[in-house]
């Protein structure tokens, strides 16, 4: 084998790697709103983000601690804000609050736009353009997405839909911003520091909440909660942005074309909600807009 085609096959191992790490991301996050829902069912809302966030920071804490983790160059600090302020806390309080009047099926179709959202950011903020074909295809996903919304809200946006279009914009910038500190320093590390930089908010608000908010612990609700903590807010953050770091942002965000879909299918299985019959219409069409984002230059 020549040195090139030692370095061509070890960059092929590692976008697989990549693809593998982000789709796992994928997963985890596709269980974000039925394991919220299911935290609802003991917490308030403003308890649940802030107890959520207060726990995803303690376990990110001891990792930090017991690896002897230096602190981030100054340099990286700004991004990490923003990390902590789009998926840190924006986005966890702003779907949450749609929680409470939307379903999780419409929920999950309305956050299918975050792929298109997310590549739009990082065409801006790193100055990569994608392809005419990547763009294409993005948009006919975001397309397919908007018309199974449609769809499935009867032609009319919902009251929670506000909270969702804004926790878009919120999560686009923290993916965007976290994908490019994963280039510096390990993705872990990435969601770790920013979820430390919340903690004494987090601290605060899960005191001020709990005080304020009853309290009703079901099974449900605790499972719900130590999900969104511990599998979505670290272990899935943790995979996403080493995924990112390695196969790009733009496209590892239209990964997430699939997350609508799997969430749907956890809302039948976990939460009995009734799925659309379009629902398998558009599962075979974002599939397909995935496998041409992942074949196309980006």
């Amino acid at each position: 084998m020549t040195a090139q085609d030692s370095a061509t096959h070890t960059s092929s191992i590692a976008v697989s790697s990549g693809t593998l790490l982000a789709a796992l991301g994928v997963i985890a996050f596709s269980l974000t709103f039925p394991s919220t829902v299911w935290g609802l069912e003991s917490f308030g809302p403003w308890s649940l983000v802030a107890v959520r966030s207060t726990l995803a920071a303690l376990i990110a804490g001891g990792f930090l601690l017991v690896m002897r983790i230096p602190l981030p160059d100054r340099r990286h600090w700004a991004g990490l804000v923003v990390v902590a302020g789009g998926v840190v806390v924006g986005f966890p309080l702003l779907t949450t609050l749609a929680l409470q009047t939307s379903t999780t099926s419409h929920a999950a179709v309305v956050v299918g736009l975050l792929p298109l959202t997310t590549a739009a950011f990082a065409a801006v903020r790193t100055g990569r353009r994608p392809s005419r074909t990547f763009w294409l295809a993005a948009l006919a996903g975001a397309a397919v997405v908007i018309a199974f919304t449609v769809q499935q809200s009867g032609g009319a946006l919902q009251t929670g839909d506000l909270y969702l279009f804004g926790a878009l914009l919120v999560c686009a910038a923290g993916y965007t911003e976290g994908g490019r500190l994963a280039r510096h320093m390990p993705g872990w590390q990435v969601i770790g520091w920013a979820l430390i930089l919340c903690l004494p908010l987090a601290l605060a608000g899960s005191a001020v909440a709990l005080a304020f908010e009853p309290v009703r612990l079901t099974a449900h609700g605790v499972i719900g909660l130590l999900w969104v903590a511990a599998g979505s807010t670290f272990f899935g953050l943790y995979v996403w942005y080493r995924g990112m770091a390695s196969i790009g942002i733009a496209k590892a965000s239209q990964l997430q074309l699939a997350q609508p879909l799997l969430t749907l299918v956890w809302s039948v299985s976990l939460l009995h909600e009734r799925l659309s019959p379009a629902a398998p219409v558009a599962a075979v069409a974002v599939l397909v807009c995935i496998a041409v984002t992942q074949r196309a230059r980006s």
